[in-house]
């Protein structure tokens, strides 16, 4: 039953036959004799035949809710039961915004040096997307902002205050300055993120109560395409101090302080709210708590 599951988890992610068997490593053949299986097993039609997928039925659905759940049980058991007989050890999936990706190793690498037989996949989403991969068990944890922006029914651990620099080279106007204001910043050209990420919204509700609005010459998904282009000179962005600082602020980039005001936002750690949790979820919760505690020590 756990495996018929799990190829109609796969099938639902891929929404192709043949991609399904191909991330399960089976058959396609074995994959549709599965899919039928579970179908004759339950007494429903779980998927639109066709010569093509063609999507889920409305009882397809509401089993696919059921099967996340069951299937994310059963490999917290598998992970509980293995953490007893020989240690922490298994992959963590961990999303994160794109402006706290810089932050991660600072807990992933003491999580491994504890626990070296844990690995991770780390993906960059947007807020609205590490929501819904935790809500669909599709990762173990994320990383994204906690007070801004509703978040559910998660547990959280506030890791740090995300505080906002005008990024520029020398030479440029307002370089000069020990500081500029949001009315300021909204005149110069900027490569700004996407208005699909969080941080492209909050961005735009600070330049919003400065009574101005930014007209980004240039938009991305990514930090360091932003980064590249502040370097050639000819472009100044948005970002959080310690973003830019793990970036590398050599000459001639400079960081200057958005005042009027002075804004920060919480980013933290986020997981299910879910009982028990599984080892490898409670000790990255474990680790986060202790980074929070060295972060806010050395403000």
């Amino acid at each position: 039953m756990i495996d018929k599951l799990e190829y109609f988890l796969a099938l639902a992610r891929a929404r192709h036959f043949g991609k399904a068997a191909e991330e399960l490593g089976i058959a396609q053949p074995t994959l549709s004799a599965g899919i039928k299986q579970l179908e004759d097993i339950l007494g429903v039609m779980l998927v639109k035949r066709g010569s093509r997928f063609q999507g889920l039925t409305p009882e397809g659905e509401q089993v696919l809710a059921w099967a996340r759940r069951i299937v994310s049980d059963t490999s917290a058991m598998k992970d509980e039961m293995r953490a007893a007989r020989h240690g922490l050890s298994g992959r963590l999936r961990i999303a994160a915004i794109p402006t706290a990706l810089a932050m991660v190793p600072a807990l992933t690498t003491p999580f491994r040096e504890k626990h070296p037989g844990v690995t991770f996949t780390v993906l960059s989403r947007t807020s609205v997307e590490v929501l819904s991969m935790l809500g669909n068990f599709d990762i173990d944890a994320g990383i994204t902002y906690l007070d801004n922006e509703p978040l559910g029914r998660v547990v959280s651990v506030p890791l740090y205050s995300e505080r906002y620099q005008l990024i520029t080279a020398a030479g440029n106007p307002l370089s000069h300055r020990a500081q500029v204001t949001w009315e300021e910043v909204a005149g110069l050209p900027l490569c700004l993120l996407t208005p699909d990420m969080q941080n492209r919204r909050i961005i735009d509700q600070h330049l919003a109560a400065a009574n101005v609005s930014a007209r980004p010459t240039l938009e991305s998904n990514s930090m360091i395409l932003l980064y590249a282009h502040i370097r050639t000179g000819k472009w100044s962005s948005i970002m959080p101090l310690n973003l830019a600082e793990t970036l590398g602020l050599i000459e001639p980039i400079r960081a200057i302080p958005i005042v009027g005001p002075d804004a920060s936002h919480i980013v933290g750690l986020v997981a299910a709210q879910r009982e028990p949790r599984t080892p490898l979820v409670a000790a990255l919760l474990d680790e986060a708590m202790a980074l929070a505690g060295a972060f806010a020590a050395s403000r």
